[in-house]
């Protein structure tokens, strides 16, 4: 299985803990699909292989979401191998809605609620 030199970004947010970090993750290129790898703590993420750099990096975030993972962003570092620093700008992912902001959140259903009772009485 022969790779190529690979990319690596630098991913930061807030964990399940709400605890700051920043990690390195690798995106190798294996056989024209793409594989994102991060580890952090105890915990080692690996995304099935995509079709591009941005799919993997979709997928790895979107993963991390669903773990509860917040605020994450990247910055590519390394490109084919060589080494950028911080020249890059960082890309944002925003956060999914939490359930009760998808039903319109607490206040709306306290207002329901309240609707409720001044149909039935």
């Amino acid at each position: 299985m022969a790779t190529t030199p690979h990319d690596i970004y630098q991913l930061a947010g807030l964990d399940p803990r709400e605890r700051g970090f920043s990690r390195p993750v690798e995106l190798v290129q294996e056989n024209r699909q793409y594989r994102g790898t991060l580890r952090y703590e105890a915990a080692h993420v690996v995304t099935a292989p995509t079709d591009s750099e941005e799919a993997s990096l979709q997928l790895l975030i979107a993963t991390l979401h669903g773990q509860g993972y917040r605020q994450l962003k990247t910055q590519i570092s390394f490109r084919n191998g060589i080494y950028l620093g911080s020249r890059e700008c960082w890309i944002e992912y925003p956060n999914p809605p939490h359930p009760s902001e998808r039903q319109g959140g607490l206040l709306a259903a306290i207002r329901n609620w309240f609707h409720r009772e001044t149909l039935s009485a």
